[in-house]
């Protein structure tokens, strides 16, 4: 059991990483932080449309590897 939460810990660090990586290398949509920080000036030097998408599809799918590893980690805690 031991095995498995120290297993469960180490992906939701590397996945709260990827995370955080994936976000910030998202295009602003204008205005807010993005822009203070750069955003609006690299418009011209955005990602095409497929890879915004392809972007958007690893963001997602780490978000959720990140939710169930946090899930299970709970009821892990929990219950054992």
């Amino acid at each position: 059991m031991e095995t498995l939460r120290i297993t469960l810990i180490v992906v939701l660090i590397l996945s709260s990483f990827f995370l955080t990586m994936l976000i910030l290398m998202h295009k602003g949509k204008g205005g807010g932080m993005s822009d203070m920080f750069g955003g609006g000036m690299s418009s011209a030097l955005g990602s095409s449309g497929v890879a915004e998408r392809n972007l958007n599809r690893f963001t997602a799918l780490v978000a959720v590897i990140w939710t169930a590893t946090v899930v299970v980690l709970g009821l892990l805690v929990r219950f054992a």
